[in-house]
């Protein structure tokens, strides 16, 4: 499961854009934005279908609303899965975390930024405790979170007695998932995540750290060799995955106002699958940040439309997990092919120029 997923990327450069015909150049740039097409018109079918109800602010609302926390979530499990790794802490801890930042304040006093911010150092440990396990203990992260998450969602039924942490909570912290943004009646989530997803671009694409996180996704003695410190970087990833995860579970108890242990796991599920569909799109055979935003946006598309046509309650999951599969199958299939691809260059002999006359003495 950890090497699932490489950081090796299938896009076509802009030199060999160039060299294609027009037909060539569109069969060529199906596959890395075939997804975002998909997207685009499964949103135009379900707003021909469903004229009165889709295509409207209300379901606008209701989408960003429902889908920013997993868009979080979803980005939270990108970031280790750049350094070939898996975080499942972030379904589980997202119970936990919702409902301590609820009870600081309710049952301890505590003041709700304070709060906030204990519940975000919580999460960032727990991250650099899963860094630890992963690296120095030598773990395989999908065991090693597995482990760490189901430890967090013990520590929540015991906080929580199995019972729902209900209180009186300051307007501010109410106001963290308020339903206008200056004046805009869209949800401010929407807004957390566009800067979230800007800022981990930004990180990925054009700093050293982004280049650090996918050579060791790459390979991570390739890149050991090459100076990066493994190990420091990994953990950091954990860190950040465990900090996101940690806000997750902030505004979702600014959001239900009350904590409750049997909430947040359903959340596991559709993070995880929009992470790997990321690594399907924009950069095929990569995880990335857009690919990632593009693969919650068709879930959060799909699963509404089928909604509004009456689907019933097991439908949402099996679509999760159905995408899922696919998702994972699509992801292998790119890497697969991106293996080949590299073998193939390697394989052919190195021209040769031809060796030059001597002039005759």
């Amino acid at each position: 499961m950890a090497s699932s997923v490489r950081s090796t990327a299938l896009e076509p450069t802009s030199g060999e854009l160039k060299a294609l015909s027009g037909f060539e150049k569109v069969k060529r740039l199906l596959p890395t934005y075939g997804l975002v097409i998909l997207t685009l018109g499964l949103g135009l079918l379900f707003s021909i279908l469903l004229p009165d109800t889709f295509p409207t602010l209300l379901n606008l609302r209701s989408i960003i609303s429902d889908k920013a926390i997993i868009a979080i979530l979803s980005l939270a499990a990108m970031i280790p899965m750049v350094t070939g790794k898996i975080d499942l802490t972030i379904g589980y801890g997202i119970v936990l975390w919702h409902i301590l930042a609820i009870s600081l304040q309710t049952m301890f006093g505590i003041p709700w930024p304070v709060a906030v911010l204990i519940v975000l150092l919580l999460g960032a440990g727990v991250g650099f405790l899963n860094g630890l396990l992963v690296e120095v203990a030598q773990i395989d992260s999908f065991i090693a979170t597995l482990g760490t998450g189901t430890i967090l969602y013990a520590l929540a039924m015991w906080h929580s007695k199995g019972r729902q942490v209900i209180g009186i909570l300051p307007d501010g912290f109410l106001n963290l998932t308020s339903n206008e943004f200056l004046g805009v009646p869209l949800p401010i989530t929407g807004v957390y995540v566009l800067v979230l997803a800007f800022a981990l671009w930004a990180a990925l694409e054009y700093m050293p750290l982004g280049r650090y996180f996918y050579a060791i996704g790459a390979n991570p003695k390739a890149a050991s060799l090459n100076g990066i410190p493994v190990q420091k970087y990994t953990m950091l990833a954990f860190i950040a995955s465990g900090t996101l995860s940690a806000l997750a579970g902030v505004l979702l108890a600014s959001k239900l106002r009350i904590g409750q242990a049997s909430v947040g796991l359903e959340f596991l599920l559709p993070a995880l699958v929009g992470a790997f569909l990321g690594s399907t799109t924009i950069k095929p055979g990569r995880v990335n940040v857009w690919g990632t935003m593009i693969g919650v946006t068709i879930l959060a598309i799909g699963i509404s439309g089928i909604q509004q046509f009456g689907g019933s309650f097991w439908v949402e999951p099996m679509f999760n997990g159905c995408t899922l599969l696919i998702a994972i199958g699509i992801a292998g299939y790119a890497q697969r092919k991106r293996i080949s691809a590299i073998k193939a260059s390697s394989a052919k002999p190195a021209e040769t120029k031809p060796a030059e006359s001597k002039p005759a003495v």
